[in-house]
């Protein structure tokens, strides 16, 4: 009896359908990267937002903080120094560009020409701690590296507390 509710349940959920073409269409993908040697979809590194024609690209981040600053690491392959912007209004830095890939194959016997296209976006809200005056930008090898001081109070001086003996 519990297979049986089991069973419709799942013919009913309405996420199952979705989920289903989901799981095909990334099995497809799989399937063409083995043949479309040096040619794959776009890296692992962006992940895909958004329905239809609203899907936006997104980059992950590296975030670390350490005594001094605040450190924003992101790996956008194949994108040019030029086709991104790293802007901050009201305390949110934001990152965004577009990633262009074009490829064209001239063979004997065929002729291949593909173009691809894609925006991303990322914004995150700094501390309050952050000196907005200090903040750079660096872009080195497909790698954007925002590097972020905080101010000079935020920067506490550690000091040692002595352990007593009761």
């Amino acid at each position: 009896m519990a297979k049986t509710e089991l069973s419709k349940s799942m013919e009913t959920s309405p996420t199952r359908s979705g989920d289903v073409f989901a799981a095909m269409r990334n099995e497809m993908d799989r399937m063409f990267e083995r043949f479309e040697h040096g040619f794959p979809r776009w890296p692992a590194l962006f992940r895909e937002h958004g329905h239809g024609n609203g899907t936006m690209l997104m980059p992950e981040l590296d975030v670390k903080e350490s005594a001094d600053a605040v450190t924003i690491e992101v790996e956008l392959p194949g994108v040019d120094e030029k086709d991104v912007s790293v802007t901050l209004a009201n305390g949110l830095l934001t990152i965004k560009g577009e990633k262009k890939m074009a490829k064209e194959e001239k063979k004997e016997n065929y002729y291949l020409s593909e173009r691809s296209y894609g925006t991303f976006e990322r914004t995150l809200r700094l501390p309050e701690s952050i000196d907005e005056a200090k903040i750079e930008a660096k872009f080195d090898k497909g790698v954007l590296k925002v590097k972020a001081a905080k101010k000079p109070e935020a920067i506490k001086a550690e000091r040692k507390i002595e352990i007593k003996k009761t």
